[in-house]
């Protein structure tokens, strides 16, 4: 199906209702995949009982964990409602993925400066903060220049998951690198304002209908840059989008193998670690949870599963054994 016309208009629909590019990526692979499952028939001739076989295809066959064949529903639903505009009726009867969740990987503190100590730069400044503010990667490089505040030692995370807000902290220490990074901004726009057909940095339309000028306004771009200006695949202007977040996991899992750490290590490595070193400082889980934007606390209750020494707190009768 590859430069399929029905899967293009999608991918124009989605751009045009501002979807972020991952998620563009990740519905159209399931949406293609419904498709050529299901024999290649349109989308508007396919029904529940054909959408129920296919998730239970994804559970049964290819064994997918319960997040992937969420995310699978979520694609196919978009598309009969939101794109096709047809109705969904109950879905329940699917079989739902047994795969059981991972339990997340978490580094020691020294593990932690180890792999900071691989890094320099913008990308040592990003991973702290991955680390230091229990971000994702994705609201990392999405932040805006207002979005920190120096006086409240905090950082404003604007539609985070699920297109919700909080507040995260934000270690005194990160301060005067970042103070460096908001002049690189600066530099950066003098440079795009001075760049001829430059459109201002991306905002949401309500926001750029309501302030006109805020695109050129330094507090909105964004506080990691890319390094040059593109095109707008959506609206087909000159701006300067963010740092690309698939390269900064590159670097922190090559910083993890030049630190020699043998632990499969990834962005989200540093925010599980997040959460799991205020937990052993004494900190409410309550709190925790407020920090990661989970909305169940039990999504948070994760992380005391490697709280203690050894499996569940189990000393190992290994170390009674007497030489």
């Amino acid at each position: 199906m590859s430069g399929s016309p029905f899967l293009k208009s999608v991918e124009d629909f989605m751009r045009v209702q501002r979807y972020s590019h991952r998620t563009i990526k990740s519905y159209l692979y399931w949406i293609k995949y419904f498709i050529v499952y299901s024999d290649k028939r349109h989308p508007t001739q396919l029904h529940d009982e054909d959408i129920i076989r296919f998730l239970t295809f994804l559970a049964v066959e290819r064994n997918v964990s319960g997040g992937t064949q969420a995310l699978a529903l979520n694609a196919i639903v978009f598309l009969k409602t939101k794109f096709l505009g047809q109705t969904v009726g109950d879905l329940s009867r699917f079989s739902p993925s047994r795969k059981p969740r991972k339990l997340p990987v978490v580094l020691t503190h020294k593990e932690v400066a180890a792999l900071l100590s691989q890094l320099t730069g913008v990308h040592y400044l990003m991973a702290a903060m991955l680390y230091g503010s229990g971000l994702r990667r994705i609201e990392l490089v999405r932040l805006r220049v207002q979005d920190v505040d120096f006086n409240y030692r905090q950082i404003r995370v604007i539609n985070g998951k699920g297109g919700k807000h909080r507040l995260v902290t934000l270690a005194e220490e990160l301060l005067p690198l970042l103070s460096k990074q908001l002049e690189r901004v600066e530099n950066y726009l003098k440079q795009d304002l001075m760049c001829e057909g430059y459109a201002g940095v991306w905002l949401p339309g309500a926001l750029a209908r309501k302030y006109p000028n805020a695109p050129f306004e330094s507090g909105w771009h964004y506080l990691f840059p890319a390094s040059r200006l593109s095109i707008d695949p959506a609206s087909k202007l000159l701006r300067r989008h963010h740092y690309d977040e698939s390269n900064l996991n590159k670097r922190i899992r090559k910083a993890a193998r030049d630190a020699d750490i043998r632990k499969p290590v990834s962005c989200h490595t540093l925010r599980h670690s997040f959460a799991t070193h205020l937990l052993q400082s004494g900190v409410d889980i309550r709190t925790v949870q407020q920090q990661l934007g989970h909305a169940d606390v039990k999504t948070t209750e994760i992380y005391t599963h490697v709280l203690k020494q050894g499996a569940q707190g189990v000393r190992s009768p290994f170390s009674t054994l007497s030489g």
